[in-house]
């Protein structure tokens, strides 16, 4: 004679796992349409700025609201590499002794510096026409601008297929999204 304490223990188990599994698999399924969600807006802002050739403060306003509309927290990364050309010499405090060539260098410029142009401490008295023009982060031709996207929140298929396999999804590394390439054009 079986044991009846193991057969409503396996009936329980059966439909936890039923509703369960299909669960996680629509969860799962969530989480990779915000993903592309995310990856999309980024696309769009990212193209929008390297095609304009400056970022404006309007402009990541509605790139952040875009972003917030998905319910998931994300940390925002700009960088910015302002390409400089350096004559190369052979004897640097000798202006003849140039030897034809140029090195290509890259200042880079990241989120701190891109949102202190955007939205500075002391915005001055004047007319909303130059203190917009003064909000813009100008890039130039050749630079490269690119945008990194870190999601800091947990998402309910983290939470579903941790308890369902036993914690390993919760320990995972955080998702990085990047997305980036040269400025096209100069548009201000």
């Amino acid at each position: 004679m079986s044991n009846p304490l193991s057969k409503i223990m396996a009936a329980l188990l059966a439909v936890a796992l039923l509703l369960l599994f299909p669960a996680v698999q629509a969860a799962e399924r969530e989480e990779d349409i915000a993903v592309l969600a995310a990856y999309n807006t980024m696309v769009q802002f990212t193209d929008a700025v390297r095609n304009k050739g400056y970022l404006s403060a309007g402009m990541y306003e509605d790139f952040m609201r875009d972003l917030a509309v998905s319910g998931r927290i994300y940390e925002v990364e700009l960088e910015h590499r302002y390409k400089k050309y350096h004559p190369e010499y052979r004897d640097p405090a000798d202006s003849t002794s140039f030897q034809d060539r140029f090195s290509v260098v890259y200042d880079s410029y990241y989120t701190s510096d891109l949102l202190s142009r955007l939205f500075p401490d002391s915005v001055p008295e004047s007319d909303g026409v130059q203190q917009s023009a003064d909000r813009l982060y100008k890039l130039e031709t050749g630079d490269f601008f690119s945008v990194s996207l870190t999601r800091r929140s947990v998402t309910p298929y983290e939470i579903l297929s941790g308890f369902l396999y036993a914690g390993s999804a919760l320990g995972r590394s955080q998702q990085v999204l990047l997305y980036g390439g040269m400025v096209l054009n100069e548009d201000h």
